[in-house]
């Protein structure tokens, strides 16, 4: 299995197509058997994917040429033994609750995961909470 952490940017408010975005990924994710967690704040999309190598790898060339994304940018892609992301087909997370709660329930869905990953989303999260 591998896994991929990536960041882009929003062509556009993300606020308005998350729903959409939510969806199709929970839907496309569950059938293919991806697991991972998709954090916005409505500027930028912090997101990793995990699973078989050829799947993931074409989740992530569908999300390149998505017209939602620019700026594509790989932070990270290792090989994982085992999910750190539970069997969840997209857990989301996006600000306009209280930074605090926010910064909880990141350190909750990234629990399982790598020290390094854990970092990214945590700082992340941070940077956007006090922006």
């Amino acid at each position: 299995m591998i896994q991929i952490v990536y960041i882009s940017t929003a062509r556009g408010d993300t606020r308005t197509e998350r729903g959409n975005i939510l969806m199709t990924s929970r839907r496309n994710n569950d059938r293919d058997g991806i697991s991972g967690l998709l954090y916005d704040d409505g500027k930028r999309f912090l997101q990793v994917l995990e699973g078989e190598v050829g799947i993931v790898e074409a989740a992530f060339a569908r999300i390149k040429t998505d017209p939602r994304h620019r700026a594509v940018v790989i932070l990270s892609r290792r090989e994982i033994e085992a999910r750190e992301f539970g069997d969840w087909a997209m857990a989301s997370l996006s600000p306009g609750v209280e930074a605090n709660d926010v910064m909880v329930r990141v350190g909750r869905l990234v629990a399982r995961a790598s020290a390094n990953v854990r970092a990214t989303f945590e700082s992340f999260a941070q940077v956007r909470a006090a922006a």
